[in-house]
């Protein structure tokens, strides 16, 4: 019996589908790019490729591409402009990884490629990153400089995506001439602990500064999962976050938006100014309105509204949020069937203060939140009400840096005033605003 076990193990049947089995199981490979590598080169550490273009050519689900340090700089895109208006991309990544084996872009540990695109040339509209594929991950790449070349366009932009499934971690994007970062189509996509500042579409067909925002969503029907989390948008010209126009529900978490509104650096007002605008479908009712929701995020100093509920045509949610020296903290304008406006919004365990607090307030479902408490509030409630230094390098994984800016201070009556919401929080209650204190 055993000898025709062994026999039944080892016959060439057998044999022949293991190694068939064997000849499709694949190691996933490491590959790397460089500034002035080679795409002849075989793709190492030591001889690295010299394009992003070559490496997405290769790369199979599962595979790693690491940039070295550098500056990557871009004169075209990879296609020609059929008409003024027309959109070219210079980085364009279709290919797909798959649910279990993404295709990652990522920097080489300690280094940051610089993706510079504003040396190019094209006489239409530009996309810096067009990200169509799905299951790719992107980290810790820096995004600069893509341009409008001509007058008859709102905006270029630093990334479009359209696939699902991405992930777009510690980025650093930043004076894009339109949105930095830009989820046009596409669901489950994650943009983690990124960084989008400093644009502006000097450009634009709409006026100069009303099309670049930190932060852009649009998501058509049937595209749920969107999520921005960790992310900070600064010196914007237009809003921080914007999600008007989308018809899947996206969820906005531990965020910042400051300093929407200005032409960057300066106090010369530019676009809308809102650092969160919570949805909008052009300002009159649809009846397919989705629920947004926004938690744990701080806006400030930002030209117009923290928290804008932009005509929305549902209830979206605002928890945990802080709202400091906006114009208003928290706008919940809404419309409703009819066209009317109404107040429109599910707000707790938020805190407004400095600026104007609210507006459009009658018609919300507002509760445990400052204003509802009659909690009177001054600079002592907080351990600092600093507005400078909130662009501080982040933490080593990427997370935001720990600061005392607007978080509770332990005397000031903020602590343990909220209710469950479902966050996790520490002692009796959650406290009130964005930052959960011990």
């Amino acid at each position: 019996m055993i000898v025709s076990v062994l026999a039944a193990v080892t016959s060439p049947a057998v044999a022949h589908d293991a190694r068939h089995h064997h000849a499709h199981l694949k190691a996933a490979g490491v590959y790397y790019v460089a500034p002035g590598g080679s795409d002849s080169a075989a793709g190492t550490e030591q001889s690295p490729w010299g394009s992003f273009a070559h490496a997405q050519d290769v790369v199979q689900p599962g595979d790693t591409v690491y940039f070295r340090g550098g500056t990557y700089a871009y004169t075209h895109a990879n296609s020609t402009c059929a008409s003024q208006t027309a959109r070219v991309d210079a980085v364009t990544l279709n290919k797909s990884g798959t649910a279990g084996s993404p295709i990652r872009y990522w920097a080489y540990p300690g280094e940051k490629p610089v993706f510079d695109f504003s040396g190019m040339t094209d006489d239409c509209r530009i996309k810096g990153f067009d990200v169509t594929g799905s299951w790719i991950h992107l980290k810790s790449l820096e995004v600069t400089g893509t341009p409008q070349n001509n007058t008859l366009n709102h905006e270029s932009w630093g990334i479009w995506n359209s696939g699902s499934n991405n992930t777009f971690e510690q980025l650093d994007v930043h004076h894009i001439m339109g949105p930095g970062v830009f989820l046009q189509d596409g669901g489950g996509n994650l943009v983690l602990n990124t960084d989008s500042h400093d644009n502006y579409d000097a450009n634009s067909s709409s006026g100069a500064g009303t099309n670049a925002d930190g932060f852009g969503a649009h998501i058509p029907a049937n595209k749920p999962g969107n999520v921005f989390r960790g992310c900070r948008a600064w010196n914007d010209s237009d809003d921080g976050f914007d999600l008007i126009n989308a018809r899947s529900s996206v969820t906005i978490e531990s965020s910042q938006a400051w300093s929407s509104g200005y032409v960057p650096g300066t106090s010369t007002r530019a676009g809308d100014g809102n650092g969160f605008k919570a949805g909008g479908y052009g300002g009159g009712y649809v009846d397919y309105g989705v629920k947004h929701t926004v938690r744990q995020s701080v806006a400030f100093n930002n030209g117009a509204a923290g928290f804008y509920a932009n005509h929305h045509t549902v209830a979206n949610d605002f928890f945990n949020d802080t709202g400091y020296n906006n114009h208003p903290d928290f706008n919940m304008l809404g419309v409703d069937s009819s066209g009317g406006a109404v107040g429109m919004g599910t707000l707790r365990n938020d805190i407004a203060y400095g600026g104007t607090l609210t507006s459009h307030m009658t018609g919300t479902d507002s509760a445990h939140n400052t204003w509802d408490l009659g909690t009177p509030l001054s600079d002592d409630q907080f351990q600092s009400v600093s507005t400078t230094g909130w662009d501080a390098p982040r933490k080593a994984d990427g997370s935001l840096p720990s600061l005392p800016y607007l978080r509770p201070a332990k005397a000031g009556g903020l602590i343990d005033q909220g209710t469950d919401v479902g966050l996790s929080y520490k002692g009796i209650a959650p406290d009130l605003g964005a930052f959960e204190v011990s």
